[in-house]
Parts: C-alpha cells; sequence; structure tokens
C-alpha cells in the first residue's frame, strides 16, 4: 500500500484552510480516500496539492482557474507524449529506407 497522509495533517503542514482542500477534491482535482471518516491524500499526488496551494494563495488563481489549467497542463502532456511516439515512429520508419 502507499503512503498516505491525512487531511488534517496537510493542512496544518501546508498552512490551508480545509475548505480548499475539500473543494480540490470536489472539483476532481484531487483524489482521495477515505478511512474510519479521515480524509487521506497519496503522498504520489502531493505535487499535485502544493502546485494547486501554490497557484490558488501566490497567484490568486481561483478554482475554476485551476481546474483549467490543469487539465490544460494534461492534454499538453499527452500531446507531447503522443508527438514523441509519432517522432520516434517516424525515425524509425526514415532508417529503414536508409538501409535500402
Amino acid at each position: 500500500m502507499s503512503e498516505r497522509i491525512s487531511r488534517e495533517e496537510l493542512v496544518r503542514i501546508y498552512n490551508i484552510e480545509i475548505t480548499f482542500f475539500d473543494e480540490l477534491v470536489d472539483y476532481g482535482l484531487l483524489n482521495i480516500q477515505i478511512e474510519d471518516n479521515i480524509h487521506y491524500l497519496m503522498y504520489d499526488d502531493l505535487p499535485d496539492l502544493e502546485k494547486f496551494a501554490n497557484w490558488y494563495y501566490d497567484l490568486e488563481v481561483n478554482l475554476p482557474g485551476l481546474e483549467v489549467i490543469h487539465n490544460m497542463l494534461k492534454k499538453l502532456d499527452g500531446l507531447n507524449r503522443r508527438n514523441r511516439e509519432l517522432m520516434n515512429k517516424l525515425s524509425a520508419i526514415s532508417d529503414q529506407y536508409e538501409d535500402i
């Protein structure tokens, strides 16, 4: 099982509002696990929480804006991956024709 941290610990450590954390969950930006009425965030998701907190508190980006930025960055990452795949295929095809 992966490591996890409770919502209450995150609020204390990152000095964020519990409502902000809950709204991130409501917007689908964070996935949590609930066990014995305690909300947990997986350690793997901490970079996303830190990113959202920085955007929200430091840059004053509202929650709908966080959602838009996050979705756009995910799409950009997917496009970059697809571009690398296509470039690798093109390179392989090019190498085949050089051998002829």
